[in-house]
């Protein structure tokens, strides 16, 4: 199944770009996208406005940030190196955070039930991306895993 902010459900409620509320750290985000494109930001009162924004608004404010000339991201005011494993787990929170308090994206996510998630939009070199298409499918799959097990124990 092909993520995209075009497909129909599930995957279009998959994207990044698709509007779902959750908290991360504190700070209030309309969308996955935002979150992402705010770590491109130094000042974390740019970061908290960039957070709520969703789909092309959010990628637009990140567009122009120069970060893969040093491979430096951001989340308030400290930086953070693109390829550390501090880097992955923010990602790991930050994913975990939006499907475990947006019902409306867990319900997307569980509705793949076993399909191969792919995002042929994305890219492959971490270098180039905030996010490689490996990054975003092994996360959905793993958080998938998780809910399942979750509510299978509670069940």
């Amino acid at each position: 199944m092909n993520i995209g902010s075009q497909a129909g459900f599930p995957a279009g409620t998959l994207s990044n770009f698709a509007p779902h509320l959750f908290t991360f750290r504190g700070v209030g985000c309309a969308s996955m996208e935002g979150l992402l494109q705010s770590l491109k930001h130094k000042s974390p009162e740019m970061q908290i406005e960039v957070c709520k924004l969703v789909g092309k608004a959010a990628k637009f404010k990140g567009k122009k940030k120069k970060w893969w000339r040093t491979q430096t991201l951001w989340w308030q005011g400290q930086p953070i190196d693109r390829h550390s494993k501090e880097f992955q787990e923010l990602l790991d929170e930050a994913f975990w955070c939006l499907f475990s308090q947006n019902e409306g994206a867990r319900k997307a996510l569980l509705a793949t039930q076993n399909a191969t998630l792919t995002h042929s939009m994305g890219k492959s070199n971490p270098s180039e991306t905030v996010l490689t298409e490996r990054e975003f499918c092994s996360r959905l799959i793993q958080i998938r895993t998780r809910l399942r097990t979750q509510s299978s124990t509670q069940n």
